[in-house]
């Protein structure tokens, strides 16, 4: 199959050595300093390049800042037979806009970051596929995900944010937080230095991947969620409550069971 992927960050990158060695590959990027390390694929820089390539599976691979801008360059220069397909984030607004493309299409989301898995043990990492858009599609994504040992989730656009509003809101803005008041330890505990792990594993990525996980409309109200279970927190501790407490122990911990 001849497949273009569109962005040479991170993940374009992934996807092009991931699809290289059994497919005819090529990888569309505007900077061509970003195609310097690029190897066994066609690297494009034009559009009329995409032209003579005529791909079959389009994967985009941009930031989801111009995610929809690039599909809006790039289609004029695709067959219609042609499977647009994106791995963002947030999917707010893709399905109108696929719908009114007329093309056939695909969004999945897998769900970890070159810079913090270990891409040579996928196993305990998901991948989210959006149970609309074309069958053949959806059947290449799970075959391919499902040779990478991911754990794969089928859900809605609209149900895809609103967990990604609760999977990944919650757990980046508790970072956030965290990172914000910690101060250098020079003998620090179990849990402060798993913590600080975890930060710097967050704090890690990208800051695009940081701002489309932060901007999606439903996290709002999950970090009001946060403030809301925080000023109880205070109360208790502030007023000593044993018998609050006590419940309270009780309600998180059977949230994680």
């Amino acid at each position: 199959m001849r497949i273009l992927v569109l962005g040479a960050g991170k993940m374009g990158s992934f996807f092009v050595d991931l699809l290289s060695f059994e497919h005819e590959t090529a990888v569309y990027e505007v900077d061509p300093k970003r195609l310097r390390f690029m190897y066994n694929t066609q690297r494009f820089t034009s559009l009329d390049e995409i032209d003579a390539f005529d791909p079959e599976l389009v994967i985009n691979a941009v930031t989801l800042k111009y995610t929809l801008d690039v599909f809006r360059q790039v289609i004029p220069h695709l067959s219609k037979d042609c499977i647009i397909s994106d791995i963002s984030s947030v999917k707010t607004g893709f399905k109108k806009f696929y719908e009114e493309t007329g093309m056939r299409y695909v969004s999945t989301h897998p769900m970890f970051g070159p810079t913090f898995a270990n891409l040579g043990a996928l196993s305990q990492e998901n991948a989210i596929i959006i149970n609309e858009g074309d069958y053949m599609g959806r059947i290449f994504f799970r075959d391919l995900y499902n040779r990478l040992g991911l754990n794969i989730c089928e859900y809605s656009f609209e149900g895809h944010d609103e967990t990604m509003a609760y999977s990944l809101s919650i757990p980046f803005v508790s970072t956030f937080v965290f990172a914000a008041v910690m101060k250098h330890q020079d003998a620090p505990g179990t849990t402060f230095k798993r913590h600080l792990q975890i930060a710097r594993g967050v704090l890690g990525e990208d800051d695009c991947l940081l701002r489309e996980i932060l901007y999606n409309p439903r996290t709002k109200d999950q970090v009001e969620q946060i403030r809301e279970e925080l000023k109880e927190l205070i109360d208790i501790i502030t007023s000593h409550d044993e018998e609050a407490m006590k419940n309270y122990l009780t309600k998180i911990r059977e949230n994680i069971k």
